[in-house]
Order: C-alpha cells, then structure tokens, then sequence
C-alpha cells in the first residue's frame, strides 16, 4: 500500500525530522550514500527530536528513484551495520521496506528508516551532530554539554527519572504498577478515574511529561511497571552463565541465560539460577546436614545492589553473573558514586538510582530469603555479604573496580 502521508512530506521537502538520499548500488556494495557520512545524518536524527531517513529518493528533485528489488536486503543489511557499529552507543531504529509511486505511476521500493529521540548521545564517525532545519550540524562544546544534561548522562538530572522515549502509560502492566500503591492510603483506588492514577504515577516519577505535555515512562517506571522493559533498554538484563571447570571456557559451559523482565523479576530468576547451578554437600551423621556452596542470602543481596545501582546510562552493557567450580563472579556496569571505594562500600552508602531504589525497597523479596522486602534502605547489604561469605567459606568476598566503569564482586565457594 502507498503511504500517502509519506509522499507528501516527499513532495514538502527535507526538513529537520526528514532526511532523503538516493541510492547508488554495485552489485551487492552501497557506492551512495557514503557509509560514515549516512551513519552521521542518522546519529543527528537521534540526537534531536527523531525522525525518518528514506532511501531511494532525490534529495533535490525530490524525484521517487526507488530501490531495485534484488538489491533491497543488502542495502537493509547496510543500514542495520551502520545502526550497529558505526554510531556508539548503537543506535535502534526501524528500517522498513515501503512502496512509493513514480511521476509515471509506476511503484518502486523504497527503505524507510524510522529513528526515535534517543534516550542517549551519540557518536558518529564526523562527530557529535544534531539535526537543525534540513541539515545536520556538529555541535559546539557548549550545544553538546547542554545535550549531556538534557539527557542526563552527566548526571545532573538523575538518570533513572529521565524519559523513555516511545514508552508510553498503555505500556504500563497493572499488576506491576499497583503494587507501588498498595501500601499508601491516600493512593487512589483501583477504582479511581484514569485522571487519578496518573496523576499518581507522576507522584510516584513513575511516569513524567514531555516539553509538550506528552506522558511516558521514566526510566525506572519502565523498569519496574513493564513486563519487558528490553524493549527500550535492551541492555538492562543479567547474563547469566555456569561454568564446570574454573575458568572461562565455553567447552565446559554447564547452563546459561540471558535474564530479563522487570527487576525484581530478574532478582528472583537469577537467584534461582544460581541455587540451581551450585554444589550442596551433604553430611550423613546422625542428622543429615546440607553445606550450600554460597550463602543464598549474600548472594541475594548482591543482585539487588547490581540492579538497583548499576549505570543504565551505559548502553552495550549488562550485569554478568558467572559461576565456575571454585567461585561466583558477579560484573556490574559503573564506576563507583560519588568518593565510594571497593574498600569503603561497608562503611558508606551512596545510590547513583534513588528512584529504583525506592521502588525497590516496595518490591516483595523471594521466599526463604528471611526478609519481606526486595531492598533494604538501611545500607546494610554489603557487610551481610561480607559477614556470610566469610562464615561459610572462610574467606572474605573481594571487591574490585576494573577500568573505573565496573565492579566485580568475587564470592568463594565452601570448600
């Protein structure tokens, strides 16, 4: 089917949310547009307000050229690498195959690629641009800082209040969201008119407005109130990976997930994945005794931490739990906050997500953990994982920053 509405902002003209190139093939190679030159037109897209790039059309005449048919995958194929490893952080964006009509009435294939406000900066392989009028431009150092705020990855504004761009109030899962209000007798009802409720969710920051007044989720509401809150974050998950031997090896790779849903779900899966995967050893005395290799309710209070304070702002990366015959290595993305040092976490406490953790702390903790909520806000989480590794091991867990951007947690197993 035409898509008249896209044809007549062909006809308008290039603007600052409309980008037109033609194409230029050989054989199965893109000649036109240039790789690094179409990579920037798409990160200034996502640096601004969004909006659609179609291949296949003259920027000039404003002339339908089209796609030939047997070259329209490789030149998806093109874009979706560009997407992926000329723009850091890679860039998510929907690439379509549309028809359009010629002056002659004839339909060609054209590709459309659809590329949202961004929930992050980009850089391309020219630099940092954003999309002003019909054209892109670099931005200054001052247009490029104001950007970092507006986006909070200078963390001015707090990165888990931020805005998730395209994550809206219908995406919002009512079981997942009533439970924050459950406790709080001036929350409206479930009952409530829908006017009620949302302005509840601002209260709560689990949903906030646009410049233009258009609701969506925050950060943490998607989170927390979606059930895959991958979609617009496709980093926030746990690796999870079990190993026989003692080191990284994919030959002796017992069990592995990818881990996601909302946190507190990805808290309990992962928790589960590691009482399924670690050794218990019995004594046969007069009263049988089971010997865990970890302390489940360390290793409880370690995914909670990595959840609730690891950088969602560093996109590409993810929490790793891995488990090998001798110890458990739990990776989580971020530097350390504020003066924190691997030394000073059981003394001090600082949340780089006060809002994730706040919801958190309303989240009902897994059975046989001995506690009724996922968080506590106390701060005492590091020195029980301190104080129960060094009980059944005997040796103290190791806390160690890797190139100021991620903490390892080393827990060692009961001999």
């Amino acid at each position: 089917m035409i898509d008249a509405n896209l044809m007549r902002r062909i006809q308008l003209g290039e603007d600052s949310v409309l980008e037109l190139k033609s194409v230029l093939l050989s054989g199965d190679s893109v000649k036109s547009p240039k790789r690094d030159d179409f990579a920037d037109e798409l990160a200034a897209l996502a640096n601004g307000r969004g909006g659609t790039l179609v291949l296949g059309v003259d920027d000039k005449t404003r002339r339908v050229e089209g796609i030939p048919l047997d070259g329209l995958d490789a030149v998806e194929s093109w874009v979706r690498e560009i997407c992926n490893d000329s723009i850091k952080p890679a860039l998510d964006a929907d690439i379509l195959k549309e028809e359009l009509e010629q002056e002659d009435g004839n339909s060609v294939a054209v590709l459309r690629v659809d590329v949202g406000r961004s929930l992050f900066v980009h850089k391309s392989p020219g630099g940092c641009f954003r999309r002003i009028g019909s054209s892109k431009r670099e931005m200054a150092p001052e247009a490029l800082a104001r950007l970092f705020q507006e986006r909070s990855q200078s963390r001015v504004i707090r990165f888990d209040e931020s805005i998730v761009p395209g994550a809206t109030p219908s995406d919002l899962r009512y079981s997942l969201t009533w439970r924050f209000f459950r406790d709080d007798p001036s929350a409206p009802s479930p009952e409530s008119a829908p006017e009620d409720f949302g302005v509840a969710l601002r209260k709560l920051r689990i949903v906030a407005d646009e410049a233009d007044g258009t609701p969506r989720l925050t950060l943490a509401g998607a989170l927390l109130c979606t059930q895959d809150p991958q979609h617009w974050l496709p980093h926030a998950y746990i690796q999870a990976v079990s190993y026989a031997g003692e080191r990284t090896d994919t030959d002796y790779q017992t069990d592995a997930r990818d881990i996601g849903g909302p946190l507190d779900q990805q808290v309990a899966d992962a928790l589960h994945f590691v009482r399924r995967n670690m050794l218990v050893r019995a004594n046969k005395g007069t009263a049988r005794s089971e010997h865990p290799q970890y302390s489940e309710r360390a290793v409880f209070e370690a995914l909670v931490n990595a959840v609730a304070h690891r950088d969602y702002s560093m996109a590409g990366t993810r929490v790793r739990l891995h488990l090998f015959g001798d110890r458990l290595e739990l990776y989580v993305p971020g530097a350390l906050t504020n003066t924190l040092t691997p030394d000073s976490l059981h003394l001090r406490q600082s949340n780089r997500n006060e809002l994730i953790v706040s919801l958190l702390a309303r989240c009902a903790a897994p059975t046989g953990i001995g506690r009724t909520r996922l968080m506590d806000r106390r701060g005492d989480g590091v020195p029980i994982i301190l104080r129960e590794c060094a009980d059944l091991s005997g040796r103290p867990p190791e806390y160690r920053l890797i190139d100021d951007s991620e903490l390892r947690l080393l827990i060692w197993a009961a001999a």
